[in-house]
């Protein structure tokens, strides 16, 4: 029986998350526009890699400090969940918000992109992943020695997300691109953020304190979904790869929900892209290294299903330069498929 003061702290664990990500895209906000940025790298950029840490560090927690054997395999779910969570559920989440304003008349029924950053986000997004997948695939063959082969692949990744970050700072600020409204910090320190060093550092202590609250929400959230799933039966392998990452994803989700509601797409959609860039390197680099990386079927067909999701919004992009909420939803219709396919492959999964 689930207690009640469980189910109190992951609503109070899920109120600290949202006010946290208000607090927070307030803030980043601001920073994009004290260091000069363009959009595309404050959202995929800044806002995606601060608001991947918790995510991040969980397979790393998994991997050092689990049991041998489960500690790889949850870790493994949890490197994997990540990118898939944002590449079907959180575009659902997506199209159900532009949808939502759409209806009530507050903004267009798409989302409107920078063509060249948005493009640019998938293609290495794809690119990593398919690294990833092709080592998975070679995994299936365990008379293979692919030590070597995992660190050179791991080398590649971190090799191919700094070539990222460099073009995606490159990025010049579009016209319209820097008006940010009131810094919040402002209504307790009457200081001018857009000046001077104190304004910087009261912007800097906003967007830390913001994160630091975002972390310790989902860490709550994360530790009483694990209490929850114990006790109705939840597999570790499952867990980690369903539960837990829905979790982790929801600053990204809502950081995104705020930024789709006052039509700011660049940073909304470049938040959830830019961390799915981080997520298929970073956290894939250390899977490759420090695990065997002998994937499960079910993971395997969970990379393919992003992958489709991430094509399908690719050509998208590349046709209309937007996307609708229709082909947001329908992205985000693959979770589906692959929750049915856990059920037919359970076994598999929590072997």
């Amino acid at each position: 029986m689930i207690q009640l003061a469980v189910v109190a702290i992951l609503i109070a664990a899920l109120a600290i998350i949202l006010v946290s990500c208000e607090i927070f895209t307030n803030g980043v906000e601001w920073l994009g526009c004290r260091l000069g940025l363009a959009e595309t790298a404050t959202g995929s950029i800044l806002a995606a890699v601060g608001t991947a840490m918790p995510e991040t560090i969980i397979p790393l927690i998994a991997i050092f400090f689990g049991t041998a054997e489960q500690g790889e395999k949850m870790g493994e779910g949890a490197i994997l969940g990540a990118p898939f969570m944002l590449g079907t559920l959180a575009m659902f989440v997506g199209g159900v918000t532009v949808l939502y304003a759409y209806r009530k008349g507050r903004r267009t029924d798409h989302i409107v992109l920078r063509r060249d950053h948005a493009e640019r986000d998938m293609k290495y997004f794809m690119m990593m992943y398919t690294v990833a997948l092709v080592s998975g695939l070679i995994g299936l063959n365990e008379s293979i020695d692919r030590t070597y082969l995992n660190y050179g692949l791991a080398g590649l990744l971190m090799v191919a997300y700094a070539h990222y970050l460099h073009r995606t700072l490159k990025d010049e600020p579009r016209e319209g691109e820097n008006s940010c409204p009131a810094l919040y910090a402002c209504v307790v320190c009457k200081l001018n953020p857009a000046k001077g060093r104190l304004g910087f550092l009261l912007i800097l202590l906003q967007v830390t304190a913001a994160l630091l609250g975002i972390i310790i929400g989902a860490k709550f959230f994360v530790t009483e979904v694990e209490e929850v799933s114990t006790a109705v039966g939840v597999p570790p392998m499952i867990l980690m790869f369903l539960i837990a990452p829905i979790a982790t994803e929801l600053p990204e989700k809502f950081n995104s929900v705020i930024w789709y509601l006052r039509s700011k797409d660049t940073l909304a959609f470049g938040n959830i892209t830019g961390a799915m860039v981080f997520q298929s390197s970073f956290p894939v680099s250390i899977g490759l290294v420090f695990t065997h990386w002998q994937l499960e079927p079910i993971n395997i067909a969970s990379i393919l299903i992003a992958l489709l999701a991430s094509a399908w919004l690719f050509m998208s992009i590349r046709k209309k330069g937007g996307i609708s909420y229709r082909v947001m939803l329908a992205s985000g219709s693959l979770y589906i498929l692959y929750i049915i396919m856990l059920a037919v492959l359970e076994p598999g999964a929590s072997a």
